[in-house]
């Protein structure tokens, strides 16, 4: 959040300074748990593929991102709220479009239907992209057991 005045000045008010901004909110939290989603690669799988005779590239296809696409997803749906909580923020701070520059011109005239429609459009587009993403993870990790639900 801090950086959002400084990207503004180097990037202008545009589309750049947001998309940045929203970058930098999610990077850190996604590589962490990417990096950390790698270590945690069963050990014993990784040592029976090389013992079959697994290149380095089959290694990381086959065993190594499919160990860590659960953590990889499991920061994205949290991030994917930074990312939107950044670009809002970017526009708050200085710009010529958005939803962020709606809320804060209906904040200052009081206009409270104007910002609760706001705050409706980033609702549904939040949820619209949680839902996306869950089907793209449902896809992506078909060998993934299904979660258990509870029974009455």
């Amino acid at each position: 959040m801090v950086l959002a005045p400084i990207f503004i000045m180097i990037l202008g008010l545009g589309l750049a300074s947001k998309v940045a901004l929203a970058f930098v909110m999610v990077f850190f939290v996604v590589f962490h748990n990417a990096f950390q989603g790698v270590r945690e690669a069963d050990r014993a799988m990784i040592a029976n593929a090389r013992i079959l005779g697994a290149s380095n590239w089959q290694l990381t296809r086959s065993v190594i991102v499919p160990s860590a696409m659960s953590w990889i997803f499991a920061s994205l749906h949290v991030s994917f709220g930074f990312a939107i909580i950044g670009a809002i923020v970017g526009e708050f701070v200085g710009s010529r479009y958005g939803i962020g520059l709606l809320i804060n011109i209906a904040k200052g005239s009081f206009d409270a239907a104007g910002m609760y429609a706001a705050i409706v459009i980033v609702m549904v587009v939040a949820l619209g992209a949680e839902y996306l993403m869950t089907l793209v993870e449902d896809r992506l990790a078909k060998w993934r057991p299904q979660p258990l639900h509870e029974t009455q």
